[in-house]
C-alpha cells in the first residue's frame, strides 16, 4: 500500500519541541511520510524565543515548488508564518497546485508568550489562507483575534467558531484549553457544532501542543479519515504524548511525541 504523505509549512524550533521538528515527529508517529517547507528559523528553547530569521518569499516558493512537483502531499499543515508576504506566497502556490486537506494552525504566540506573527499578517491570513483551508485550529486567544469577539463561556466559543467558519468558509476547531472549560474542543463544520471532550492532564510541559495537534489532524486526513475522526484521533494521540510526562528543559518543556514507539530500533542499550 502506498504510504500517504503530509507537508508542514512552518517555522523551525531548534529545541525540537514545536514547529517543524514537532510536526515531523508527529507525522511519523501517525503513519505518514512527513515533508517540510521552512518559513523561518527560530532560536528558541523551553523558556522563550531569542531570535527569528525569516525565509525570503522566493526561497519559500522554491521549497513549495520542489515538494509539489515531485512528491504531491496528501495533506498540508500550516503553522508559524510571521509575515503577510510569506502568507501570500503560500496561498498562491497552494491554489496553483490545487492542494487538499489544508489545516491552518494560526500561530500568533509561542507557549512561552513570545509573539510569532506580525500584526499586518493577520488580515492576510484571514483573506488569503483561511478560504482555501479545510480546517483552522485556533486556541481561545487566537480565536478572539480572528473573530473580534470576547470568549469567556462555552456559548461564546460556539459564537466565535461560527463567526470564523462562516466568514472564512472553512471548518473551525476551537481549542478550549485556555481555562474556559476542561480541555473540551469545539469543531464547527457545515453549520454544526460538535464537542470533543478532553481530560485535562496535569503536565506543565505543553511546548508545541498546538503544532502537534494540527499535524496529527493533517496526518489522519491524509490517510482518509473524516475531519471529525481525524480530530478525535489527534486528541487521543496528544493525550498519550502528554500523559507520558516527559520533563526536559527549564521552562514549559516538550511532550513525548514518541511515547508509542516500540520497535527494535527504538530500544535502549542494555
Amino acid at each position: 500500500m502506498k504510504l500517504k504523505t503530509a507537508l508542514t509549512i512552518a517555522g523551525s524550533d531548534c529545541s525540537g519541541g514545536a514547529g517543524i521538528q514537532a510536526d515531523l515527529k508527529t507525522m511519523s508517529m501517525n503513519g505518514v511520510y512527513g515533508m517540510s517547507a521552512i518559513t523561518a528559523l527560530t532560536a528558541q528553547n523551553t523558556t522563550g524565543v531569542r531570535a527569528i530569521q525569516e525565509s525570503t518569499p522566493d526561497f519559500l516558493k522554491q521549497q513549495l515548488d520542489a515538494v509539489f512537483e515531485d512528491i504531491y502531499p496528501d495533506a498540508i499543515k500550516i503553522g508559524m508564518v510571521s509575515s503577510g508576504e510569506l502568507i501570500r506566497v503560500i496561498a498562491d502556490r497552494l491554489r496553483y497546485y490545487q492542494a487538499k486537506n489544508v489545516v491552518v494552525d494560526p500561530v500568533m504566540v509561542a507557549t512561552s508568550g513570545s509573539a510569532l506573527m506580525k500584526s499586518d499578517a493577520m488580515q492576510t491570513l484571514i483573506t488569503e489562507l483561511l478560504p482555501i483551508a479545510a480546517l483552522v485550529t485556533p486556541n481561545i486567544p487566537e480565536a478572539q483575534v480572528l473573530s473580534g469577539l470576547t470568549i469567556e463561556t462555552k456559548e461564546d466559543m460556539v459564537t466565535a467558531a461560527k463567526q470564523i467558519g462562516d466568514s472564512c468558509h472553512c471548518a473551525v476547531l476551537l481549542k478550549g484549553g485556555h481555562s474556559v472549560n476542561d480541555a473540551n474542543d469545539l469543531l464547527y463544520i457545515n453549520g454544526e457544532a460538535i464537542w470533543f471532550k478532553g481530560k485535562r492532564i496535569d503536565n506543565p510541559n505543553t511546548h508545541g501542543t498546538g503544532c502537534t495537534l494540527s499535524s496529527a489532524i493533517a496526518s489522519n486526513l491524509a490517510k482518509g479519515f473524516t475531519l471529525a475522526e481525524s480530530v478525535q484521533r489527534a486528541k487521543n494521540y496528544i493525550s498519550g504524548a502528554l500523559a507520558a510526562m516527559l520533563d526536559l528543559g527549564k521552562g514549559s518543556g516538550p511532550m513525548n511525541h514518541l511515547f508509542d514507539l516500540h520497535s527494535d530500533f527504538a530500544k535502549e542499550a542494555k
